[in-house]
């Protein structure tokens, strides 16, 4: 049963990383897709003006608080989230996960040659990972079923999503059940900082 905490209507699961991580894991061995969506302070004030999104959020079967802003709104409103969580460092620990076998992720999202580029990076760093397939994030409706079915086609495990909120909890939330990975991650910029394109800001900063 999730433990969550509720703040201006949007349910944040009271996880840790490490359990954020073990709850991913959980996912990957049930036959359905799930969802993962990490909001920051500025996706949880456009949710007050987008009830649809709203509904997509609390949708999620994990929500984790992305920004150090929704910590300390827990905190001032005494339900108190116990870290952050940030959609970034969930995916890149994700890479070093123990399994059985390699995990595939599909990296979907960025301008032309991003994808490739990160895919690049992760797997001269990390050796349990494949990386199923990539397709950037510059398409039109007509060009949706195409990469659905490439990513289908791929037998990824994992999408990484990075389409920019809040289309991409939109995307994940509108094709779900045409997919068959087994956990959709909307992950923003990420695709951006793995491939080396954008610097991470430093963790003091972060925090």
């Amino acid at each position: 049963m999730r433990n969550t905490v509720e703040i201006l209507g949007v349910k944040i699961d009271k996880v840790t990383m490490k359990e954020a991580l073990e709850k991913l894991q959980s996912f990957l061995q049930e036959d359905r897709v799930h969802t993962i969506y990490t909001p920051n302070s500025e996706i949880m004030m456009a949710a007050q003006r987008d009830e649809y999104l709203k509904g997509i959020l609390n949708s999620a079967d994990l929500l984790v608080a992305d920004g150090a802003g929704v910590v300390l709104a827990s905190r001032i409103l005494k339900v108190n989230l116990p870290e952050k969580v940030a959609g970034f460092d969930l995916v890149k620990n994700s890479f070093s996960m123990e399994s059985g076998k390699k995990i595939k992720y599909f990296l979907f999202g960025s301008e032309p040659g991003t994808a490739e580029a990160a895919k690049e990076k992760i797997l001269n760093s990390y050796e349990n990972v494949e990386i199923a397939g990539c397709h950037h994030g510059y398409f039109s409706p007509e060009d949706e079923n195409k990469i659905i079915d490439m990513i289908n086609r791929s037998g990824a495990d994992i999408l990484l999503v990075a389409l920019g909120a809040p289309k991409q909890e939109k995307w994940i939330y509108e094709n779900k059940d045409k997919l068959k990975v087994k956990v959709c991650i909307g992950v923003g910029g990420s695709l951006d900082v793995l491939s080396g394109k954008v610097k991470l800001a430093p963790e003091f900063f972060r925090r």
